[in-house]
């Protein structure tokens, strides 16, 4: 029969110069994309044979056939098949999926791909052939049908058609291959090596066998998509160590099935130990994601949110709505419904953990604990979640306390739940701003992880109880009547040497009598809505210069420096040597804190020369 020659539709032949040129940034996505397509039209012919015996494929399968000679490589199927007009409609023209106005904002920004809103289906992704193809030949008969289609073209703006009478049914779809230059040099897609490779990674768990001669290049073992009583533990294990490269067996294995208008299947896993990069800022996540068992992309940002990255598994969709590269996701309900769905199964299992298997949970949140509570700093919707399965260091003892347990042990008239920030639990265990809660027997949570200095000014309660800093504001512990009256009596006592002090330290806010300290002279406070000093540093560490921050000079009217200092002050207030001892007094308190002395010389001069009058 006579061949005709038509022209491809104009956004078509746009679409052709962008295929080649910007828009896919991988060259062995073809080979996925004709793989795929093979697969969607095996599915076909399956669901159509459901209803009609004749239109059953016996041993439904994908057929590689390589040339090298003739720099041929053949994708094969016998699937459902194309007619004239199929075949005109899906591949001539962009069907059901671009427009003019799609085309020119792509061309008008190439290498923007996420302004691309193509679906990639047939007749989109079958373009991307022509990144290695001089020409491609497509052979095909509808099931069914009594004549096939031959389709040719080299991209140019036009392609051939006429129909054949002999054609088998199913797809052919045959790439002329480039010739390979020193660029291409490892991308030969020719060589047997090669479309191993490819089908490896991006095709394996395609449904139907995908053959190259008597070999079946792929394991067709989604697991995520066979029951769970089916799938030995070991087979988890094999496939977590595949994905992401850790030899250690997974803490937790998690299955999830969505269905209904949105359709996905996942198998996340936990692992036993943090990745040396978790908190490096390039750190890779580590959900892939599938669409119909096509590996799509790792890697994948929008599935999780940043503070659950070291979550390893796959995704699979029935259907996600993707750029025509297949590359990049667009950000829509389905994307964020997924989102939010893993990520609440994920702090759900991990409380499930709390209370089925303690060490499990211990281990998890010794290696995780600090990257899960930036969710914190999220204005999302996992804070309580995130709270109910945190752990934190406390002076009650060595172990690590949830706030359920910590409220449960709330002394009777306690409203808030006490903690301290630090660099390290050493050094807050000896600050003495936790004397007078030590004293009294309040426990108070030991906050050591930098993530800690922040969220706590972002949640302000949990269970309806207030988090309060013990380094910031004015503690009110409680105290009996006799205390309050002698409370009275010395902040009357100590009003000029207060006053006095504050005058002569520069670099304090002010200077009050307190209750927290039983043993230390004094202690530096932060204003209840202030920075602390360890943010501060971070700050800084960061290259963010702040304004000078002056804060709260407060002192034990017990201690015998500050009792003694009171003394000498009615006394002599003029003696010089007064100075030099409220210098080193707020010195000792800052040092106390682990802060950083502005004149360390001077300091330990002011000290020496003191310690020489003592001996």
């Amino acid at each position: 029969m006579s061949t005709e020659t038509l022209e491809f539709q104009a956004e078509a032949r746009q679409l052709l110069q962008l295929m080649v040129h910007s828009i896919y940034s991988n060259k062995d996505i073809f080979l996925r994309e004709l793989i795929s397509n093979a697969s969607d039209a095996l599915d076909k012919r399956r669901l159509a044979g459901l209803t009609d015996d004749r239109l059953r494929a016996d041993d439904p399968h994908i057929a590689l056939e390589a040339d090298k000679d003739a720099r041929t490589l053949t994708v094969r199927d016998n699937g459902i098949g194309m007619t004239r007009d199929d075949v005109v409609g899906l591949i001539g023209t962009i069907a059901r999926s671009g427009t003019a106005e799609t085309l020119r904002r792509m061309k008008e920004n190439e290498k923007n791909t996420e302004s691309a809103e193509l679906i990639g289906q047939f007749g989109v992704g079958f373009y991307s052939v022509f990144m290695v193809a001089d020409k491609v030949t497509l052979l095909t008969r509808r099931a069914g049908e009594e004549s096939g289609v031959r389709w040719e073209s080299d991209g140019g703006g036009t392609y051939t058609i006429e129909t054949v009478e002999d054609a088998p049914e199913g797809t052919a779809v045959t790439v002329h291959l480039r010739p390979a230059d020193e660029e291409d040099a490892l991308h030969d897609y020719a060589d047997e090596w090669k479309i191993r490779e490819i089908v490896k990674r991006y095709s394996d768990f395609i449904a139907f066998p995908i053959r190259m001669g008597d070999d079946t290049l792929n394991s067709m073992k989604a697991l995520w998509a066979r029951p769970r009583s089916e799938v030995k533990d070991e087979e988890y294990k094999e496939f977590y160590r595949h994905i992401s490269h850790d030899w250690t067996d997974p803490l937790e294995t998690i299955r999830m099935r969505a269905e209904g208008t949105f359709e996905y299947e996942a198998l996340l896993f936990l692992p036993a130990r943090a990745p040396h990069d978790l908190f490096q800022r390039d750190a890779r996540h580590g959900i892939q994601l599938y669409v119909k068992r096509v590996f799509i992309m790792d890697d994948t940002r929008e599935l999780l949110p940043s503070h659950l990255r070291f979550v390893k598994g796959v995704v699979d969709a029935a259907d996600l709505s993707l750029n025509i590269s297949r590359e990049i996701l667009q950000q829509d309900r389905h994307i964020q419904l997924i989102r939010r769905r893993l990520a609440k199964k994920v702090l759900s299992t991990v409380k499930d953990l709390m209370t089925n298997d303690a060490d499990k949970y211990r281990t998890f949140w010794r290696e995780f604990g600090a990257a899960v509570k930036e969710g914190l700093l999220d204005a999302g919707e996992d804070h309580k979640a995130i709270l109910d399965i945190a752990s934190f260091a406390t002076t009650a003892g060595d172990e690590p306390t949830t706030l359920a347990d910590y409220i449960a042990r709330m002394k009777d008239g306690q409203d808030k739940i006490y903690f301290m920030t630090g660099e390290s639990r050493a050094q807050v265990e000896n600050s003495p701003h936790l004397e007078a809660f030590r004293a009294k027997e309040y426990e108070v949570l030991l906050l050591t992880d930098p993530v800690d200095e922040i969220w706590v000014d972002a949640v302000r309660a949990y269970d309806g109880k207030e988090f309060q800093s013990v380094a910031r504001g004015a503690v009110d512990l409680p105290a009996d009547e006799a205390d309050e009256e002698l409370s009275e009596e010395r902040s009357d006592a100590h009003a000029p040497l207060l006053a006095w002090l504050g005058e002569t330290l520069d670099a304090v806010k002010d200077v009050r009598l307190t209750t927290r300290l039983t043993s230390s002279p004094a202690c530096l406070v932060s204003d209840a809505d202030g920075i602390s000093p360890a943010l501060e540093k971070m700050y800084k560490a960061m290259g963010q210069e702040l304004p000078p921050v002056k804060r709260i000079l407060e002192l034990n009217p017990e201690h015998p420096l500050v009792s003694g200092l009171r003394t000498a002050h009615e006394q002599r207030p003029a003696d010089p040597d007064l100075k030099d001892t409220a210098e080193l007094l707020y010195g000792t308190a800052l040092l106390a804190e682990g802060g950083d002395l502005a004149d360390p010389a001077r300091f330990a001069k002011l000290l020496a020369d003191r310690l020489a009058r003592t001996i």
